[in-house]
């Protein structure tokens, strides 16, 4: 447990970083646009591309993969009801809404649990292979037509159907899914190459996130906190509710509905962030639902592993 510890004192001792480096004057909101940008453009294409060219395809296939989605259906359907009768938001802020409700982090965070918590890393392939292989593009193709529309541009039913195709981190998976499918070997200094971009996506993500906390005003205050603590109760309490409820029903054992809870519980991912900023929908929703989802996890990771453990 420990160990598992050790993946959130990671995570907060880079945003920490990046606190300090704004602390210092070193880093301004303009390096914080900067490092928002090279991720998104750049090192989180190549890091989705290692992740979905290497995965098992044959783990889309399980009953604990249907009860982390059913999860993820209910939670984002929830948050988007009340976006309906209370929040009001427009495309773009309701779509940032449901990813900060039920994208989990389940790559930099959801690794290092699954190892320590779970005993096997290969927990996390299956839900990371469905939310950057089927959500993510989903949620950028709704951005892209809400930024297209805010531009003035006038979208066709083909421009439409190819704004998936146009978004860097698209291209990234579909490229990886593409190399997955056909069994093609990358020679040896690209592959090390692609890695080595990936591998800065995380650390810029939340060197960008400790800036905001720095810059912007603290997390939880503002206009936007009633929606925060409302997405925060869907992400740490009902989300996993729901994934243990829906384990039960498939008739799943312990260990795998300790699994499925897990990993419902996570927090929100922090490219969700990055993907806000990029977009300019709902910034300090995004940046306050990670903030402390990542805080709020911690306990009821620790209730689950106590509980069924």
């Amino acid at each position: 447990m420990l160990a598992a510890l050790g993946g959130f004192a990671i995570i907060w001792t880079i945003i920490a970083v990046g606190w300090l480096l704004a602390q210092l004057s070193i880093l301004d909101a303009h390096g914080r646009v900067l490092l928002n940008q090279l991720a998104f453009l750049v090192a989180s294409p190549a890091l989705l591309f290692s992740i979905v060219s290497k995965a098992s395809l044959a783990r889309l296939f399980s009953n604990t993969l249907i009860a982390s989605v059913g999860a993820i259906a209910v939670t984002a359907g929830l948050y988007l009801l009340a976006n309906a009768l209370v929040f009001k938001h427009s495309l773009g802020g309701a779509t940032i809404g449901w990813l900060v409700a039920a994208y989990t982090n389940a790559g930099n965070l959801g690794l290092p649990v699954a190892q320590h918590v779970l005993g096997d890393i290969t927990w996390m392939a299956p839900i990371l292979l469905v939310q950057v292989a089927f959500l993510q593009p989903f949620a950028l193709a709704s951005l892209d037509a809400v930024s297209a529309r805010a531009r003035g541009v006038r979208l066709s039913t083909g421009a439409a159907l190819s704004l998936p195709v146009r978004n860097p981190i698209t291209v990234g998976i579909l490229l990886g899914l593409m190399v997955n499918l056909t069994h093609v070997t990358l020679p040896a200094w690209l592959g090390t190459a692609v890695d080595m971009v990936g591998g800065m996506a995380v650390p810029m993500m939340l060197l960008a996130f400790g800036v905001s906390l720095r810059r912007d005003p603290l997390p939880g205050s503002g206009p936007h906190a009633r929606e925060v603590w409302l997405l925060e109760a869907l992400k740490l309490v009902v989300m996993p509710g729901i994934a243990l409820a829906a384990g039960s029903a498939l008739g799943l054992d312990r260990h795998q509905l300790l699994a499925v809870g897990v990993i419902a519980a996570l927090p929100t991912a922090q490219n969700i962030y990055v993907i806000a900023s990029r977009y300019g929908q709902s910034v300090p929703v995004a940046r306050d639902g990670v903030f402390w989802s990542t805080i709020g996890s911690v306990p009821v990771i620790l209730g689950l592993v106590a509980f069924l453990g």
